[in-house]
């Protein structure tokens, strides 16, 4: 790290708590209109749920922003320092798949329990308290960890541009995303997280074009890949084929990929946060709202470490570089320093400046998704299952409100500790799914698999947790000899861990299920999930209950309109669970792994167009993005139409049919 920092202490003041505060006074004066022009009022459904009628273009903006976290920009630039361009694809591959195949869930979710206000809610309904806990302290866990990670990332970054101290940025960078969350609730997240996404868009655009043309230091692709070749002339890269950066062939790069890809699977399908977006979602948004913003993601990463992580090695050799003459030390590169130090070489202090703003949007709309992701559960999971099930509506947007307050405050202290000790976000993105993926599988059985029993469920997951960590602790002391922060985030244990973590219960599954007999679930206690009756809210804000479309607990339903919707969302199963998995086989296999078994070194103008086509494939995410187009949209609603063009009419509550 440089002794002196780029930007001084004011303007990290300025921007972690000036911009928190902005978007807290901008949901304020949106609520406000909302209440004043369309009658909606913060009720608990709300708050938790947006009146489970969000579009896809709001849906697919807030997947790509809720899932680029701090690591996205700062983990994706250090494993292209480390491998080369092998990084940054090994990186955005290996957390899309995730994305696009729990848009099949998000369908199962909607099909199954239209009325869940979390995934949890589910897991109560089928299977009753005893799996609900053990899910709850997995959800939790999943949170906890993703925050943390968020925090200790975005803080050591504010740190080194700024100066600021580490433990007031991990407490005051929650501090404004509390304040939005606590007024507009989970749409709060949706309309911050488009503003978020555009910024962030913008400012990796700045740091392509900067580094590809206009750079003194670097400006153009040839310039970037002669010095590329210099670097691994100087230090090349072990593992990698001929040594060099500009290879698909990297050795550690895919034990990273394997880590990628498992880690990254708890944190999507054990986080509430991506349920709760499903659940927002109108239904018939929620299979292109994912898969729009899944495939948008793909291209951040991509883009923004094939520009910085490379950026960082070729421009390491010049004078503006921050660690010049040395490297960056071991320390720094999993701390996330790459892309500031990256920033601060090309561009002095505006690209401190742009650094400071890039995390400051993925550090804040990531931790709404989590902050209202933990109050949900606590709010209907914990408070109103086992503590008040009569809670009103109002007693329920209390409850929700103090879990945000409380987690921030939780969540800071956590991760000043976490600094005090040692352990950086890189540790906590590669640990992850060591802790957490055990839950993966029973997860997605409960909704896909009726046989699946009641120990299985609830057992397997503890299980799993218990062969990821003795693989992982076991592994690291075969290898290094001691149990150190070193040694047990080396690749070979972290790979070991998230392997056996996720991939154990198969084993454990089936055989629980059929030694305690198996179970032949028919589904129907999902359905009897019911919606808060927030008619006390309503009465409070002096608004007439009829004019709120999330009031009321059940509303009957002509049994061929409930049947129309259903074979809409079968449909959209076959047509996620096609795509999904024709994706998932182009990102892992049909794309990367030719170039990989090839040991083909990059030519300059092989990796000029390798530059050009993720600059492209980052312009059509922005317009999917942007603007929600997709091809034809399965519509839902008798006399919506049924052309397939245009946003799908808002579905309010969802109910059983009539009997």
């Amino acid at each position: 790290m440089a002794a002196s920092t780029p930007l001084g202490q004011s303007a990290g003041y300025g921007v972690v708590l000036g911009l928190g505060f902005l978007f807290a006074l901008g949901m304020i004066l949106t609520t406000w209109i909302l209440k004043r022009y369309k009658n909606e009022v913060q009720t608990s459904e709300m708050f938790s749920t947006a009146g489970r009628s969000v579009k896809s273009g709001l849906v697919a903006s807030a997947v790509v922003s809720s899932w680029t976290w701090a690591a996205t920009l700062l983990q994706s630039s250090g494993v292209a320092y480390r491998y080369g361009v092998s990084g940054p694809f090994w990186y955005a591959s290996g957390a899309t798949v995730q994305i696009l195949l729990f848009a099949t869930l998000a369908i199962e979710l909607k099909r199954k329990a239209p009325n869940a206000h979390t995934f949890l809610e589910v897991i109560r309904a089928r299977y009753g308290v005893y799996a609900h806990l053990v899910f709850i302290t997995f959800g939790l866990m999943t949170n906890i960890l993703v925050t943390a990670m968020l925090l200790t990332g975005g803080a050591a970054v504010v740190t080194s541009l700024t100066g600021m101290p580490t433990a007031a940025a991990c407490f005051l960078l929650p501090v404004g995303v509390v304040a939005y969350t606590l007024f507009g609730g989970i749409k709060a997240t949706f309309l911050t997280d488009y503003v978020h996404t555009v910024i962030i868009l913008v400012i990796i655009f700045i740091f392509a074009f900067t580094t590809y043309a206009t750079s003194p230091i670097l400006g153009s692709p040839s310039k970037v890949y002669d010095l590329l070749v210099e670097a691994a002339a100087r230090h090349p890269v072990e593992g990698n084929a001929g040594g060099s950066y500009l290879t698909m062939r990297s050795k550690e790069g895919v034990i990273f990929f394997v880590i990628n890809i498992v880690g990254n699977f708890p944190t999507v399908f054990c986080d509430n946060g991506y349920w709760n977006k499903a659940i927002s979602a109108n239904p018939v948004s929620a299979l292109p709202g994912y898969v729009i913003g899944g495939l948008s993601w793909f291209a951040i990463p991509w883009l923004c470490a094939t520009t910085m992580g490379l950026a960082a090695i070729a421009a390491e050799s010049n004078p503006a570089f921050p660690s010049y003459p040395e490297r960056m030390p071991n320390a720094d590169v999993t701390a996330g320093l790459v892309l500031p130090n990256a920033a601060v070489a090309l561009l002095g202090k505006g690209g401190a400046a742009c650094t400071l703003l890039l995390i400051f949007m993925a550090v804040t709309s990531a931790s709404s998704a989590e902050l209202i992701a933990v109050s949900s559960i606590f709010t209907y999971d914990i408070y109103q299952t086992y503590f008040k099930p009569d809670a009103s509506g109002k007693r329920l947007v209390y409850m929700a409100h103090c879990c945000v307050v409380g987690f921030g405050i939780v969540m800071a202290a956590f991760s000043t500790a976490l600094y005090y000790i040692g352990i950086s976000m890189g540790y906590l993105y590669l640990l992850m799914g060591v802790i957490v993926s055990s839950a993966v599988l029973p997860a997605s059985l409960t909704l896909f698999w009726k046989r699946q029993n009641l120990i299985a469920a609830a057992v397997s997951p503890v299980l799993g947790l218990a062969t990821g960590l003795i693989a992982w602790l076991i592994t690291a002391k075969k290898e290094y000899g001691a149990l150190t922060v070193d040694s047990t985030g080396g690749n070979y244990p972290m790979l070991a861990g998230n392997v056996a973590s996720l991939l154990s219960p198969f084993i454990y599954v089936p055989i629980l299920t059929f030694a305690f007999g198996a179970d032949n679930y028919d589904y129907k206690s999902m359905l009897l999930i019911r919606l808060t009756d927030d008619t006390d809210v309503a009465a409070a804000a002096h608004v007439d209950p009829e004019l709120i479309a999330t009031i009321g607990n059940t509303v009957e339903r002509d049994p061929v309109e409930f049947e129309k919707e259903q074979k809409m969302l079968n449909r959209a199963a076959k047509i996620a669970r096609s795509m999904t998995v024709t994706m998932t086989l182009i990102l892992l296999i049909l794309w990367p792994m030719p170039l990989y078994g090839s040991s083909y070194i990059f030519s300059k103008s092989f990796f000029t167009g390798w530059g050009k086509e993720s600059m492209a494939r980052t312009f059509s995410g922005i317009y999917r993005d942007l603007t929600g187009k997709k091809a034809g949209v399965i519509r839902g609603r008798e006399g919506s139409g049924s052309d397939g063009d245009g946003t799908p009419v808002e579905i309010g509550e969802k109910v059983v049919p009539k009997t």
